[in-house]
């Protein structure tokens, strides 16, 4: 994870980054160690597959933790009552392309969720967007060529 650069969150987003991080670090981790002390039991580790899948997710969840504990650190909530007069991380940005408009929320990438319109500051659309105005046309590359977005409103 990239540690230099402010993980932009929702004051509900980063309460739920931290309720994972204390549900992990509390009773998943205890669940884990139960499991390989479990397997540890059967004695033979050489072809314990038990205490193998144990391990493996002992070091997935440990991974987790840590990625979790640097969103934490690094959070920078978003303040959802401040005015947008350019697009910015907290925007509601309305866009019309080829005929067609969408609204998304411009969030970072911890509470991306695109089918619900919320996407990430780090995306292809997101970039583009940035720190431009209504009124604008942005173009950006996708992978089917380029794509003229017109900014119909920032809020």
């Amino acid at each position: 994870m990239n540690t230099d650069k402010p993980v932009y969150v929702s004051a509900e987003g980063l309460r739920k980054l931290e309720a994972e991080l204390e549900e992990l670090r509390t009773n998943q981790r205890k669940v884990v160690a139960d499991r390989i002390h479990s397997a540890m039991e059967f004695g033979d580790y050489s072809e314990n597959s038990e205490l193998e899948q144990a391990k493996n997710d002992q070091a997935f969840l440990e991974g987790r933790i840590m990625t979790l504990e640097q969103m934490v650190k690094y959070a920078s909530v978003i303040d959802p009552t401040e005015h947008h007069d350019k697009v910015e991380v907290g925007s509601t940005v309305m866009v019309e392309s080829a005929g067609h408009r969408d609204t998304y929320v411009i969030v970072g990438s911890a509470e991306a969720a695109p089918a619900q319109g919320r996407i990430s500051n780090e995306s292809p659309v997101g970039k583009a967007l940035l720190n431009h105005r209504a009124g604008e046309t942005v173009r950006l590359q996708v992978p089917a060529g380029s794509v003229e977005m017109k900014i119909v409103s920032v809020a």
